[in-house]
């Protein structure tokens, strides 16, 4: 195997610290850039063989030439979301791997985290602890023992979630559109229609990846469908929400809380220090106002084991690659379009 040279952008210290200690079992070359990825990086990316990106990083259809006449070979996000990633432009030019599933119990603790924040209101007492206001007027909240939370997506974060909101004592419905009956017989669930799931849920959570068919799935049409006072929890993909509709929602109480890990621009934001300048984002800038919006910055997945699997399993697929080893987590343009080799044991291309 050749000595892989790796050009890791958006690196924060945290990533710095896991991917160093991991690469002691593999003595990459690393070089790491604190820029993000983007158009007017792809310059950063010369003399390597290996970009490595995160959510926040971008490869557009314009960027794989220049990436491919650098060298790169290998495209590895170290994240289990890729639709940052034109797959049809890198498609028999540079093969893409991920990191399916680094911490799924991190994101669903998070998400029922998020909830339970948001309903007893911890947020709010803890700020008003801090100023010596010990009240508790406008802190009420509400037994989730015998409602109703409804999961959309079911891969193992869903799955994870909806099994600790059922140790609560609440009712679960599902949707998913590969639904796992077996699962749902299993741990006594039910899988039912976005419509079912929208009209009855008190509480319902988001798992799904974000593709055509789930872009802006909550939306003025989706919101009049729920209950009144509904707590809308995403710690998925920013732009299963139509934010502006989610604030509309607010604004007339029918959306009764939302606890929100991502948000759809949050690219210009997340994961940076503004708090010496300004949020010019109207819509972020809006949604801090609410009392009842919970607001983090993407760190569902940040936990010390999720960050070991993330560097150790980024790493490990480069060595396969480089190894000439099949690529069990490639994806690519015809993996979205179950067209994939990878059933044969094939690399996709």
């Amino acid at each position: 195997m050749i000595k892989p040279k790796i050009a890791f952008f958006d690196a924060k210290s945290y990533d710095r610290k896991f991917f160093n200690s991991e690469n002691v079992n593999f003595n990459f070359e690393i070089r790491y850039e604190e820029s993000r990825l983007i158009p007017d990086t792809v310059s950063l990316a010369k003399e390597v063989n290996v970009v490595c990106i995160f959510v926040n990083d971008t490869i557009t259809g314009k960027m794989v030439k220049a990436l491919k006449n650098s060298g790169v070979e290998l495209i590895a996000l170290r994240s289990a979301g890729y639709n940052n990633v034109d797959l049809k432009a890198v498609f028999k030019n540079i093969h893409t791997v991920r990191v399916p599933a680094y911490s799924p119990h991190a994101v669903a603790e998070y998400a029922v985290a998020l909830a339970l924040t948001l309903n007893r209101k911890i947020h709010r007492a803890y700020s008003r602890i801090k100023d010596s206001n010990f009240t508790i007027t406008g802190l009420l909240g509400f037994d989730m023992f015998g409602k109703t939370a409804g999961i959309i997506g079911t891969g193992k974060i869903g799955k994870i979630t909806a099994s600790i909101l059922k140790g609560f004592g609440m009712k679960i419905l599902l949707y998913d559109v590969a639904p796992d009956e077996e699962y749902a017989k299993k741990e006594k669930m039910k899988y039912v229609s976005l419509e079912e799931l929208y009209g009855e849920s008190d509480i319902i959570s988001l798992h799904a990846p974000l593709s055509s068919e789930t872009y802006h799935m909550i939306n003025d049409a989706s919101l009049l469908k729920m209950k009144t006072g509904v707590m809308i929890i995403n710690t998925g993909r920013g732009a299963l929400i139509d934010t502006q509709a989610l604030i509309s929602a607010l604004k007339t109480q029918k959306v009764g809380y939302a606890g929100l890990d991502v948000y759809e621009e949050e690219s210009q934001y997340f994961f940076e220090d503004f708090s010496s300048s300004f949020v010019s984002d109207d819509i972020l800038a809006r949604l801090v106002t609410f009392p009842n919006v919970l607001i983090t910055s993407h760190q569902g997945f940040f936990t010390s084991e999720a960050l070991q699997n993330i560097a150790y399993t980024t790493l490990s697929n480069i060595k396969d690659y480089f190894d000439g080893e099949f690529l069990k987590n490639e994806i690519c343009y015809k993996c979205e379009k179950k067209e994939c080799l990878k059933k044969l044991g094939k690399r996709c291309f």
